[in-house]
């Protein structure tokens, strides 16, 4: 009898775990339980971008001025400027030769090679703002096999960081200017070679940059003259609190602080929920996994946060907007939902921000 009632048992969780299979798409549950997370941006100069992983409830600090350069790790050869900081990046014309180039012979593409000059034209010096990479566009091309169709770039380098005072509720995203240097990239062979210099330079310095797979890019800091560790691997980081470049329709691109950015690159995608009516704070703790809408997910812009969870001109101050929240699918396909509490401390300092999250 014994046995017989165990086979019976064994069975109907067989089809109990058919029919969960066949008729239902599982959902992972996180690692993580969520928390209350207070990013360390770093106050109102706003100096680090942080990587945080809402499976494991981590950060990872690094200074925006860390790194120049990341070349992507993936099958094509594609090199992203760093936004952060207001780089951008003009080809100089006929230039095939990097030790050929004079501040003098780029002195009217200067003028250009700006961020924030209020010039439609001046999207063309970044890149894609979508972050939509490999595939999307850069402000240095694609690297090709020849070397000699490898064009020689100008880069405006973009701004330190501000040490100096800073109103209570204002910020700043840059300081001095880092200056321009000239460069050229190419491929070795699986991997990239970086040459570049100051602009009056008669020689130039040379840096091997290798592709590793288990991360979305690799950095490279011209000011080090090597490979820098920033991001966290590619599955080990989900939305990246940061300054960053964006485009104003009709004035071109401009410098946002207070940014959200996600890992689209490695598949996490977002989504904005809105509250027309009612409690954001009751919907968002009322929103559960039967809630999600897999149609909205969008994976191929990472601004869906972007500035969009916070208004730095409110008539009542700066503030964080009560009547949405964000949706997110992390790379490895763990759903969370997430909200912001806090834009600034209690003394009214900007880059303090507070959310909090939870999976479903």
């Amino acid at each position: 009898m014994k046995k017989i009632l165990f086979s019976l048992l064994i069975g109907v969780s067989f089809i109990s775990q058919s029919c969960i299979n066949d008729n239902e798409d599982a959902v992972m549950v996180a690692p993580s339980d969520g928390a209350v997370v207070n990013p360390d941006v770093g106050g109102a100069a706003q100096p680090n971008q942080v990587w945080f992983d809402l499976g494991t409830n981590t950060e990872v600090l690094t200074k925006r001025t860390d790194w120049d350069f990341a070349f992507y790790s993936g099958n094509e050869f594609k090199v992203v400027i760093n936004s952060s900081i207001m780089m951008a990046a003009g080809k100089i014309p006929n230039a095939a030769n990097i030790d050929l180039v004079t501040d003098a012979s780029v002195s009217a593409l200067k003028d250009k090679v700006q961020v924030a000059s209020f010039d439609p034209a001046n999207e063309a010096y970044i890149d894609d703002v979508k972050g939509n990479f490999p595939s999307g566009y850069t402000a240095i091309e694609e690297i090709k096999a020849n070397d000699t169709e490898n064009a020689v770039y100008l880069v405006n380098m973009g701004k330190k960081i501000f040490t100096g005072t800073i109103a209570t509720g204002s910020v700043a995203t840059g300081g001095d200017s880092r200056g321009w240097m000239k460069v050229q990239i190419v491929k070795s062979g699986a991997d990239y070679k970086i040459k570049y210099a100051e602009l009056n330079a008669t020689t130039h310095k040379e840096l091997i940059v290798t592709k590793n797979k288990a991360y979305n890019y690799s950095f490279v800091s011209l000011e080090k003259n090597s490979e820098v560790t920033i991001q966290p691997e590619k599955k080990k980081w989900d939305i990246c609190f940061t300054v960053f470049t964006n485009i104003i329709q009709g004035a071109g691109s401009y410098i946002y602080a207070d940014f959200v950015t996600t890992n689209n690159v490695a598949g996490a995608g977002a989504y904005e929920v809105k509250v027309n009516s009612g409690s954001g704070v009751e919907a968002y703790n009322n929103f559960k996994t039967s809630d999600i809408d897999p149609s909205k997910f969008v994976y191929n812009d990472q601004r869906i946060i972007g500035g969009n969870w916070r208004n730095p001109v409110g008539t009542n101050g700066l503030e964080v907007y009560g009547d949405r929240f964000y949706i997110i699918k992390d790379a490895e396909g763990y759903y969370f939902k997430l909200r912001f509490t806090r834009l600034t401390n209690t003394a009214g300092e900007r880059g303090r921000p507070q959310f909090e999250y939870k999976p479903l």
